[in-house]
């Protein structure tokens, strides 16, 4: 980076500033989705217990999952509007949507899958971007515990040639392209 831009020739502190912004978003969602519910939780069971006698699912299964899903949204929603603990509540909330996506296409509810599809791109675009996390409490804790535990963060690099061809399906024909075979 050069002059403070990236690759792409965005400015590195507006980036940080999208990230940043595009974080509590997000959490502020899940956050506001868990505790929403979370007060409720005995009739939010029984909604999904309705919703699901019609397939396979034991209901016993749909139960524990309905019982977790506003407590794992709200707790993540706080780490992530926080940015404390941000790669593992992101984590937690791809494995989330995992379970919500199961249960929406089972029920072959396409509208609301189709939007849960836009809920883990912004989640990939997070996680694959964190080291634009730089305005965060993890931030912070690192530069309080020192300079030896703050690890610079750098734009991302896009892999380059070498690297796909050290990939087992591609690098093999990309190898024999180049002895020329």
């Amino acid at each position: 980076m050069r002059d403070g831009k990236s690759s792409v020739g965005l400015r590195s502190l507006d980036i940080v500033l999208a990230y940043t912004f595009l974080r509590i978003i997000v959490g502020i969602n899940y956050y506001n989705h868990g505790f929403t519910r979370i007060d409720s939780i005995p009739n939010f069971i029984q909604a999904m217990v309705e919703r699901f006698q019609g397939t396979y699912v034991p209901e016993i299964l749909v139960t524990i999952n309905a019982a977790l899903v506003p407590p794992v949204e709200l707790v993540v929603g706080l780490l992530i509007t926080l940015g404390w603990f941000t790669r593992a509540a992101l984590i937690a909330c791809f494995c989330l949507m995992f379970v919500l996506m199961y249960g929406v296409t089972l029920l072959q509810e396409w509208d609301i899958a189709s939007s849960q599809l836009i809920y883990n791109l912004v989640l990939f675009i997070l996680l694959a971007g964190l080291g634009y996390n730089q305005i965060s409490v993890d931030r912070w804790l690192k530069r309080r515990r020192g300079p030896e535990q703050l690890v610079q963060t750098q734009e991302p690099e896009l892999p380059s040639r070498l690297q796909f061809a050290r990939l087992p399906i591609i690098g093999s024909r990309w190898r024999d392209r180049q002895r020329g075979h």
